[in-house]
């Protein structure tokens, strides 16, 4: 009976029909994405060991800047875009396709940044093959427009598909990664992954919504540009203080140490990724309402940030009453250095999940760009401050209390930034 209601409730309507269908979708999608990788850290932790396991992890860092540059905030800005223009066929080809010329572009420059950096430094150039074989993963973001789908509120389409596909090579990882000496093969798979991912997205578009590329004009490109640089510009903020940990970790310290922050961020991560298909699915419906009805949209905010934020409070509070058991559970016991580190990030998934409401859904729907990017800007350089302060000194423990720190900042001021404009504004 209360399984009926609750299904009732959730169907009730066909908005409540279609953002129950997203979120589901996604969560399928963030699972292959999230929880399928986690599932081979055990395996991996215990057959490469920690060394290995933070070269992997530093690398992955690494490319990871590379991934922030090709997406340029698109997959907000861009999201936004198609949500409005839905219904407009030509719009969205025009849409997809000056996205698509520009995030092209930026993966050309980002290949050739990525190999200044790997021939210029030692620490690069000793595993220069594990760097370009991980760039495959740049390559199929570019190619799988998740954006598209999320504007359309049509990501069931490929959720089976990507699911799919990330379940083979995960399974290929077992099959495959026997040894040390095999730690090429993760990366490797990785990449095959996204790229396989992205080709058959590609193919879903043309099929389900008759959307093909076409060369855009100048100006529409640069509209794009536009449109998509505070988010861009807040998004390389955001990774100063939190893809930079384990960078400027991998700098000062040896990849054994990153290997024990990266084996408990992999947890953490896993954890925030149970709000992403949320976060996904909100956003464009409520671009869309404040769009309408402004009050409507704050009031659907609301509702949103109770639930979801309890849930992710009592997600974030086990990881705290069970770290013990969950690293050793997950990682085995050369890595009890991680039951502190899980400690003190446990908490993480449940502020991310709050500056994400107030920043992603509330700021940047009002169109409170520019003080969305400061605020960042701000926390990015507390961030990288405080790294290279404490990472030094407390290692991996510094790194892990810098994230912290730096997220509570984050979502403290945004909360209050947004109590007093939205005060002044009734």
């Amino acid at each position: 009976m209360l399984i009926t209601k609750f299904k009732h409730k959730l169907t009730s309507t066909d908005e409540k029909r279609h953002l129950t269908s997203n979120i589901f979708s996604l969560g399928a999608l963030q699972g292959a994405n999230y929880i399928l990788p986690l599932l081979t850290v055990p395996y991996l932790v215990r057959v490469l060991g920690p060394e290995y396991f933070g070269l992997l992890a530093f690398s992955t860092a690494t490319i990871a800047y590379f991934m922030l540059i090709t997406d340029y905030g698109f997959n907000l800005s861009a999201t936004r875009q198609i949500s409005i223009h839905r219904d407009d066929k030509t719009k969205v080809n025009e849409i997809f396709s000056s996205v698509m010329m520009i995030k092209t572009a930026l993966m050309l420059v980002s290949f050739v940044l990525m190999s200044l950096l790997v021939f210029s430094f030692e620490k690069f150039s000793q595993h220069w093959e594990l760097y370009f074989i991980s760039f495959g993963m740049v390559i199929g973001q570019i190619l799988f427009p998740v954006w598209l789908f999320q504007g359309m509120e049509r990501m069931k389409y490929i959720t089976y598909l990507n699911l799919g596909s990330k379940t083979f090579f995960t399974i290929c990882v077992f099959i495959f990664v026997q040894k040390q000496a095999d730690y090429l093969m993760v990366p490797l798979l990785t990449a095959f992954g996204f790229i396989i991912s992205g080709v058959w997205s590609l193919y879903l578009v043309k099929k389900e919504f008759a959307v093909s590329f076409s060369w855009q004009p100048m100006p529409t490109v640069k509209f794009q540009l536009a449109e998509g640089w505070h988010v861009f510009f807040s998004s390389m903020a955001i990774s100063l203080y939190t893809i930079s940990a384990t960078f400027i970790l991998g700098l000062f310290t040896n990849n054994s140490v990153v290997g024990y922050f990266s084996a408990a961020d992999k947890i953490v991560q896993a954890a925030k990724g149970l709000y992403m298909p949320v976060s996904q699915a909100i956003y464009p419906l409520i671009g869309k309402k404040i769009h309408e009805d402004k009050q409507a949209g704050l009031e659907f905010i609301k509702k949103t940030t109770w639930w979801v934020g309890t849930g992710m409070f009592l997600t974030s509070l086990a990881l705290f009453l069970l770290a013990e058991p969950i690293i050793h559970l997950l990682l085995g016991n050369q890595y009890e250095r991680s039951v502190l580190l899980l400690q003190v990030m446990a908490f993480l998934p449940f502020i991310v999940t709050l500056s994400n409401i107030y920043a992603v859904q509330t700021m940047l729907n009002l169109g409170y760009k520019q003080a969305f990017s400061r605020i960042l800007i701000m926390a990015a350089v507390i961030g990288v401050g405080l790294s290279f302060l404490l990472v030094p000194v407390y290692e991996d423990l510094g790194a892990a209390v810098t994230l912290l720190i730096v997220e509570v900042f984050v979502t403290v001021v945004m909360y209050f930034y947004l109590k007093l404009k939205l005060k002044a504004v009734q």
